[in-house]
């Protein structure tokens, strides 16, 4: 078993982050995050943010990015971007209908993951794929997780996100095991059969302990990452009320 580091998700208080970025990190820090995770920047430069993460001492687990800032000429734009704020994980949270309506297009789409991987080894950066919950609804027959992480190289990242893999009927735990070494970082988010219930991390179905069983040992996990999208207290008390829950398991 090894000690991973824990980021949070910023989408999480993405409200909170376009008000006071800078407050919002500062509390993230004093909650006992060692890093986060960009979706979206709130018109900061590379080099505000890199500013404002050195001053409280948080680290970048990361950056969910669209994959057309991967291709052609504006992937050089985001290595340059991403190089200063120090992220080298460049993960694709989900992808327009051509992308993904038939499995014809999730085979053309991991061998465009295989390009993107290809080029980003010179910069020593890493692209991956995040789910949600359709990727594991059959598609002509075939599961869309199965075909993208099948056909792609090692170095194409899996970012397992627990809670929308349970949304859409499936356990992600033994996909952590199966493809061994390519959940490089890990979303924990929790899931509650129950509708009326948003549920905290800790507080509904996730098999906590054999997911972080798998993470530690054949994982490759370099980094967890809590995200709460939904939740009856205001988003950074979500988040704090998390971190502490997580610490209670040993993390």
């Amino acid at each position: 078993m090894k000690k991973i580091p824990v980021a949070v998700q910023l989408y999480s208080v993405r409200e909170d982050c376009a008000k006071d970025l800078p407050g919002v990190l500062k509390a993230i820090a004093k909650m006992g995050y060692d890093g986060v995770e960009f979706a979206g920047y709130h018109n900061r430069s590379a080099a505000e943010l890199k500013a404002m993460l050195d001053d409280c001492g948080l680290k970048v687990a990361g950056a969910h990015v669209g994959i057309q800032t991967l291709l052609g000429d504006e992937l050089e734009k985001s290595v340059e971007f991403h190089r200063t704020i120090g992220n080298r994980f460049l993960i694709v949270p989900g992808l327009p209908p051509e992308f993904r309506s038939s499995a014809a297009d999730w085979r053309r789409t991991a061998d465009l993951f295989n390009e993107i991987a290809d080029r980003l080894t010179s910069y020593d950066m890493l692209t991956g794929y995040h789910n949600h919950n359709h990727e594991f609804k059959p598609v002509d027959g075939k599961i869309p997780w199965e075909i993208l992480f099948d056909l792609t190289r090692s170095e194409v990242c899996m970012q397992p996100d627990s809670g929308n893999a349970k949304h859409g009927g499936a356990n992600i735990i033994p996909y952590i095991w199966k493809y061994a070494g390519r959940s490089r970082t890990v979303h924990l988010k929790e899931y509650s059969g129950d509708s009326n219930k948003a549920a905290l991390l800790g507080e509904g179905e996730i098999r906590w302990a054999d997911l972080f069983a798998a993470c530690e040992t054949v994982g490759g996990t370099e980094w967890y990452i809590i995200e709460q999208e939904t939740c009856t207290h205001p988003p950074m008390e979500c988040i704090r009320i998390c971190r502490e829950n997580l610490r209670r398991m040993g993390r």
